[in-house]
């Protein structure tokens, strides 16, 4: 974030596009959880409306997603060359007629030919298939962008500061979760979240069922409660991501899923008495930074959930099977 800051991308990118009051971010699998999580955030930062498509939905039911007026398109792709958001933004530049932004980790590929501007996360480049860092750099970019156009100047502080924050916090984590992955086996693993952590939580689900094979669900938080806590038992592992504004009601889940026998792990800001005591595995930041900053932090857990568990089942975490590291269609 800093980095691009520094840059001036940013400001360069907004020269280049006209204004808007709609935004549409667009991504696949991972990226596509980037682009949820971008949307909240931009709606929140900057009073505007905004919405996160997959690529495919743009490509197959196209009437079903642009806006009139014409809305900002963001296309994320950490390779620059994922074929379906390729297609799209071909799409918007030959169909719509619209400026898109790209963020991607790689300079010199062919969505940054196709689009109007381009925010570069080159540092957050990887070699694994499976996206980690790359994720939460993209996703600070653009929160960061979102920061600067609703003159957010305190926002892109705590940005600034999030990583030293969050080390005090994260540093013990990999040590526990290793252990915690070790001494557990789940048929099952659910996350939940609500509000702008249902996309941490989705792409959580994610990284377990990428690095270790594993069967792996996400729901928003409230909805667990209609039909699907009937899956839960100790060999259940419910993820709660507990945000500031919704805790109370969200507690109240955790509650009741410790009540049915779930096995729980509980990710908050700051926890009370009774989500401690609904925690089998507790996740305490204490960061002072608002709530919208605090996103990216909340993934770590799953990520390291992800590795130990594919490394405990004999796999190699970063090279899952039947996977690439971008989806190129011939």
């Amino acid at each position: 974030m800093p980095a691009l800051q520094k840059s001036g991308e940013i400001e360069a990118a907004l020269e280049r596009l006209p204004p808007r009051s709609d935004w549409l971010f667009i991504g696949c699998g991972s990226s596509f959880y980037i682009a949820q999580a971008a949307a909240s955030s931009w709606t929140a930062l900057t009073g505007q409306r905004a919405r996160a498509v997959p690529a495919s939905e743009l490509l197959l039911f196209p009437s079903l997603v642009t806006f009139v007026p014409p809305c900002q398109p963001v296309l994320i792709s950490r390779s620059g060359h994922t074929s379906e958001v390729l297609k799209a933004a071909e799409y918007l530049k030959s169909k719509e007629n619209v400026h898109t932004l790209a963020i991607t980790c790689v300079e010199g590929q062919p969505l940054e030919q196709i689009s109007t501007a381009t925010l570069h996360m080159l540092a957050a480049d990887e070699q694994s298939m499976v996206m980690t860092r790359s994720f939460t750099s993209m996703l600070l970019g653009l929160q960061g962008l979102a920061a600067t156009v609703g003159k957010k100047s305190d926002f892109l502080e705590s940005l600034k500061k999030l990583p030293s924050l969050a080390q005090t916090a994260l540093d013990p984590l990999p040590s526990r979760v290793r252990k915690f992955a070790n001494e557990h086996d789940f048929a099952d693993y659910v996350f939940l979240g609500q509000g702008p952590f249902y996309a941490v939580a989705s792409e959580s689900m994610l990284k377990v069922k990428e690095m270790s094979c594993s069967y792996a669900q996400c729901f928003h938080t409230l909805e667990f409660r209609h039909g699907p806590k009937s899956i839960v038992s100790p060999e259940t592992l419910v993820t709660f991501l507990l945000s500031e504004s919704g805790y109370q009601a969200e507690c109240e889940v955790l509650e009741e899923v410790k009540g049915l026998g779930g096995t729980t792990v509980v990710i908050t800001n700051r926890a009370g008495d009774a989500a401690r005591r609904a925690a089998d595995f507790l996740v305490e930041l204490n960061l002072d930074v608002p709530e919208y900053a605090r996103l990216t932090t909340y993934l770590l857990p799953g990520q390291l959930l992800g590795l130990f568990t594919g490394l405990k089942k004999g796999f190699d975490p970063d090279r899952p099977r039947n996977l690439s590291r971008a989806v190129v269609l011939e």
